[in-house]
């Protein structure tokens, strides 16, 4: 039997994961920006430690969940989700620098960190396309990645956000 409460809810923490991290990391951005910093540096110096934060958060979910009194196949999903959607998670703080970076009409591209995450990614994504075949199939696997990894992260920030959405706009009318 699957514990479908607890995959909902860690679900709905990933969301909030999500969320956190790109409006934490372009927070970060742009206050060291305030301060001072490059664009470039401000990623460079945010982005390995949202990451890593990152990371650590989802791990930590899954690490909660083997620990719970959940069933042994309610666990093994939560880590096969957890696999499935680690790379759209770290997305996130890597797609505020880039949201930043297009507001700001700046080449991310030359951020170390951004250029580190994208190689990270392409090696991932590399060994997935060995499976299928060569020529620009990595471009599109990464076009692709960006694309889910967005969607994935707005879908998620939506389901999150609706909920206070509808308590703010107020009760329905009741018919008479």
């Amino acid at each position: 039997m699957v514990g479908i409460g607890h995959l909902k809810r860690r679900l709905g923490q990933y969301a909030g994961v999500w969320v956190g991290s790109f409006l934490l990391a372009g927070a970060v951005m742009l206050g060291l920006m305030a301060t001072g910093a490059d664009l470039m540096d401000a990623a460079d110096l945010a982005l390995p430690v949202l990451l890593s934060l990152t990371a650590l958060t989802l791990g930590a979910g899954v690490v909660i969940s083997f620990f719970s009194t959940e069933t042994p196949m309610t666990k093994i999903l939560v880590l096969v989700l957890a696999l499935l959607l680690l790379l759209p998670l770290l997305w996130s703080p890597v797609a505020a620098a880039a949201a930043i970076a297009f507001v700001a009409d700046r080449p991310i591209e030359y951020s170390q960190a951004y250029v580190a995450f994208r190689l990270g990614v392409s090696d991932v994504l590399w060994s997935a396309s060995q499976l299928i075949g060569y020529g620009g199939f990595l471009d599109a696997l990464w076009s692709a990645f960006q694309w889910v990894a967005s969607i994935v992260g707005f879908i998620s920030a939506w389901v999150n956000a609706w909920p206070v959405i509808k308590r703010l706009l107020g009760q329905e009318p009741t018919p008479a």
